[in-house]
């Protein structure tokens, strides 16, 4: 299954990028035994629109318009349902072992995501309550991905 990171926003050259960028490597690696092969990461620009909902609507339609046919949809909303590592490696895998070929995570704009994206995920999970900047979610996601698939190849997981 190709995994795919779609974010609203840039992350600019820094500490945050080289550190996303490690454990996307990392998962790379891990993952493609297991069949779950790192495709890419889009970002789509923020929209400028003056109001909340127009900005929302803008930033699904551009995310609407890179989703593969037929893609899993996961979206990272703080309204979603909290997850632990053990759990989102064995949504992943569930996906996988069903023969999806593409599994699209999605990372919100400021306003998060639209109503419409809601309605088609096929889960939507959060990284727990807190506001977190785009910027380590990006991290968080890179590195539970690894995480996923180092559990998945059943390495010792210091929390089972």
């Amino acid at each position: 299954m190709r995994v795919t990171i779609h974010a609203v926003g840039r992350l600019k050259a820094g500490p945050e990028r080289e550190l996303s960028a490690r454990y996307v490597d990392r998962f790379s690696k891990t993952g493609s035994s297991l069949g779950l092969d790192f495709n890419r990461i889009i970002e789509s620009p923020e929209s400028r629109a003056s109001n909340s909902d127009t900005r929302k609507r803008e930033e699904a339609a551009a995310l609407e318009k890179a989703l593969p046919p037929d893609a899993v949809l996961l979206l990272l909303d703080e309204q979603g349902k909290p997850s632990d590592s053990t759990q989102f490696a064995t949504m992943l895998s569930r996906w996988n072992d069903a023969g999806k070929r593409d599994l699209v995570i999605a990372i919100g704009g400021a306003d998060g995501h639209d109503p419409s994206l809601h309605q088609k995920a096929d889960a939507v999970i959060c990284f727990g309550k807190m506001t977190w900047p785009h910027q380590l979610v990006r991290i968080l996601l890179a590195e539970q991905l690894y995480r996923a698939s180092t559990i998945l190849a059943g390495h010792p997981y210091h929390r089972s």
